[in-house]
């Protein structure tokens, strides 16, 4: 029990006593009998009025203020707002003074065609329209309080009392969201332009509260719906840039399959060259080595006229000492004749580098039959 209605109690016991007090100066007229018990009924309703009167007016000069209120003091004698008064027991003089109880707990104000989980709905949503004409519906929630810092909730009091919420908050929230509707396109609304406009209407709306002694928490825009043929011709835009994407990426696609190809078609040729290039290489590598052996067989023959005739000898049998050749070759070799010559040295020439000519078998000098 607060102070406030203790009081209240003890100025009610009071004018309890004086009822009292009255009916026993009533029963003792009745009676004839004004003695002792009329003067006492005198007394107690004396005192009962006394008591009730003066906790009475007590009990309306405490004010009891709660953690989430704050009290606006009106003068009755100059016409004034004196200081608000805070959370706790508060002292003014009755009658003189009057006091008014204003909330400063957050509050919320909302504006929507839907509700969820009986969520409470001040007014219908806001409707608004784009840059080019398109009806839009807005559903908003705006979190505010009075600002209980300074002589803010005597300007509450003041302009609007407890008429904030229907006569400042829904007119300007609704006057704000319009105007900055009305700036953007559909669709640029439809797109990626919603949080450049709750930014806008969260800061004009923040300015023209605070002059008006209230703060704001949070501003919501819940949920924007746009007409039915609007949204669909959206859709179908929606659809066709999707399928344009959808396109692009195939023909990227095929430019990189087609480079993938000229790459490998690039290597594949660069390979075939480089293959050629080797080739022709070992062929001009093989030519300069038989060019070479010939060179050196030139000037081993200038050298030995007689070589030719001893490779054709180191062809024959190891038994062999002397050979017959065909007749009409016009040389006849002597192995001895070779050998015994210690000034002759047979030069290392590759036995593939050197053409012979190939010897032509003697024709038999048996007669054959018949002949």
């Amino acid at each position: 029990m607060g102070i406030s209605s203790f009081l209240g109690a003890i100025s009610l016991l009071g004018f309890v006593l004086f009822l009292v007090g009255v009916g026993m100066i009533v029963v003792a007229s009745s009676q004839g009998r004004e003695g002792n018990r009329g003067r006492g009924g005198v007394a107690l309703a004396i005192i009962g009025v006394i008591i009730g009167l003066l906790f009475s007016v007590i009990s309306q000069g405490v004010i009891v203020v709660e953690a989430t209120q704050v009290a606006v003091v009106f003068n009755t004698l100059n016409g004034n707002l004196e200081p608000p008064r805070r959370s706790g027991t508060n002292i003014i003089v009755p009658i003189v003074q009057q006091a008014f109880i204003y909330d400063i707990s957050q509050q919320q104000f909302s504006m929507s065609d839907r509700t969820t989980n009986n969520e409470r709905v001040d007014d219908a949503a806001v409707v608004a329209r784009s840059q080019d004409g398109q009806e839009i519906r807005v559903d908003v929630s705006v979190l505010f309080g009075i600002d209980p810092s300074g002589n803010n909730p005597n300007i509450v009091h003041q302009r609007w009392q407890n008429r904030y919420r229907n006569d400042f908050i829904q007119p300007t929230v609704r006057g704000l969201v319009r105007d900055a509707f009305s700036g953007y396109r559909a669709s640029d609304i439809y797109g990626g332009a919603r949080d450049a406009i709750a930014n806008n209407i969260t800061g004009e709306l923040q300015t023209r509260m605070s002059e008006e002694g209230l703060i704001l928490t949070d501003f919501v825009l819940r949920n924007i719906t746009f007409s039915d043929e609007f949204s669909s011709s959206i859709e179908r835009a929606q659809i066709a840039q999707q399928e344009a994407e959808q396109a692009r990426l195939r023909v990227q696609q095929r430019q990189q399959e087609a480079e993938q190809a000229r790459v490998v078609a690039q290597g594949e040729r660069d390979a075939a060259i480089a293959r050629a290039e080797g080739e022709a290489q070992s062929i001009i590598l093989r030519a300069q080595a038989e060019a070479e052996a010939l060179r050196l067989v030139s000037e081993q023959l200038a050298a030995n006229p007689l070589l030719i005739q001893y490779q054709y000898i180191q062809t024959l049998g190891p038994n062999v000492s002397l050979a017959i050749i065909p007749s009409n070759s016009p040389f006849l070799f002597d192995l001895e004749s070779f050998t015994a010559n210690t000034d002759f040295t047979a030069p290392a020439v590759p036995e593939s580098n050197l053409v012979l000519p190939t010897p032509t078998p003697l024709a038999s000098s048996t007669p054959q039959p018949g002949s």
